[in-house]
C-alpha cells in the first residue's frame, strides 16, 4: 500500500482514489496543500489518516479500501467482503470485515466496518487486499452464530467452484485452532462426498441417521421439451422406478418460482419417475418424518 516517492497519483489510482496522509508526507505533498484541497472540497476527508482525492459518494470498492487504509500496515479484507472481492455470489453484506495484525492494536471505529484482529499470518492477495477465500469463509464460519449459515457458505465457496473440499480441509488444519473445528469439517466431508447445497448436507445427513441409501445428486435430465435439467436427489427403487426428491428453499414460496417449479416438475414427470417436494424447513426440523416418508416410498436402506 505505499507509493514511490514524489508520486501521489499512482498510490492514490491503486487505492481506488484513496491515500493516507502518512502516503502523501512520503510522496513530498505539504500539509497546507493538502488542507487547501480538502477545505475547497477537491478532496474528501474520510477519517483523520485517510482522504479520498475524488468527490462523491464512496464506491463498495472505495469503502473497502478506506477501511483497510484506516487500519494501516497488514491489514487487509476478511469474511464476506473477501469472498465476495474472490467472487462469490449471493453472501455480500453491507458491512465491511477487515482483519487487522493483533500487534497492531484495534484502530479508532469506522461506520459499518468490523474490524477483526487475528494472530495467524495471513498473507494479502488482490486488490484491494484480501485474505484468500479459504481462510476468509472458514474463520468466518467459525465466528458465526448459525451453523447452518456457517455451513452454507462452506458449500456455496465450492458449488461456485472457488474452492475445493480438499482446499478447506487444508486451511482448517492450518488455521488450528479454530472454533466449531469438528462441525466444519463434518460439513466440508460432505460437500466433498458430493452435496452441493445446504439441503444436499440435510438430506445426506436424514439418510445417514435413518440407514437410508445416500441418493444420486444433480442428476442430469432432459425434459419433455429437449431442455437439460438437473435433479437435486435420485433414489432407484426396488421396483424399477426412480424416485425424484425437489427440495424447495425459501425462495421457492414466491409465487413466480412456485409456478416456475411447478412447470419443470411436470416436464420432468414420467411414467417411471415419481417426484415428490419437501421444503428444506422439514428436511431440518422433520427429518425423521421425512425418512419415514422417503421409506414408505420404497427407497431402499443403506448397503
Amino acid at each position: 500500500m505505499g507509493s514511490e516517492a514524489g508520486d501521489w497519483r499512482g498510490a492514490a489510482d491503486a487505492q481506488g482514489g484513496l491515500i493516507t496522509r502518512g502516503q502523501l508526507a512520503e510522496a513530498g505533498m505539504a500539509r497546507w496543500s493538502v488542507a487547501h484541497r480538502i477545505a475547497s472540497e477537491r478532496w474528501q476527508l474520510l477519517s483523520p489518516t485517510v482522504i479520498a482525492t475524488t468527490t462523491g459518494e464512496l464506491s463498495d470498492e472505495q469503502r473497502i479500501w478506506h477501511a483497510v487504509l484506516h487500519a494501516g500496515d497488514g491489514a487487509m479484507a476478511g469474511g464476506l467482503t473477501a469472498a465476495t472481492l474472490a467472487g462469490l455470489k449471493n453472501w455480500r453484506r453491507d458491512e465491511i470485515t477487515v482483519l487487522v495484525p493483533y500487534r497492531r492494536g484495534r484502530p479508532s471505529p469506522l461506520p459499518d466496518v468490523r474490524f477483526v484482529r487475528v494472530r495467524r499470518p495471513l498473507r494479502a492477495v488482490g486488490s484491494p487486499p484480501r485474505c484468500r477465500i479459504e481462510p476468509a469463509i472458514l474463520l468466518f464460519a467459525a465466528a458465526d452464530r448459525s451453523e447452518r449459515t456457517a455451513q452454507g457458505v462452506l458449500a456455496a465457496a465450492v458449488q461456485q467452484q472457488l474452492t475445493s473440499p480438499e482446499n478447506l480441509l487444508e486451511w482448517l488444519d492450518r488455521l488450528a485452532p479454530l472454533r466449531r473445528t469438528a462441525t466444519l469439517r463434518r460439513a466440508i466431508e460432505d460437500i466433498e462426498g458430493g452435496a452441493q447445497s445446504l439441503a444436499e448436507m440435510d438430506v445426506r445427513r436424514m439418510c445417514r441417521a435413518f440407514g437410508l441409501a445416500n441418493p444420486m445428486r444433480q442428476v442430469k435430465r432432459r425434459d419433455a421439451d429437449g431442455r437439460i435439467r438437473y435433479t437435486d436427489c435420485e433414489w432407484r427403487l426396488p421396483d424399477g422406478r426412480t424416485l425424484v426428491l425437489e427440495v424447495d428453499g425459501g425462495f421457492h414460496m414466491e409465487a413466480e418460482h412456485w409456478e416456475d417449479d411447478l412447470a419443470r416438475q411436470r416436464a420432468l414427470a414420467a411414467t417411471d419417475r415419481i417426484i415428490v417436494r419437501c421444503t428444506s424447513r422439514e428436511l431440518r426440523d422433520e427429518p425423521e418424518k421425512m425418512a419415514r416418508d422417503l421409506m414408505a416410498l420404497g427407497v431402499p436402506a443403506a448397503a
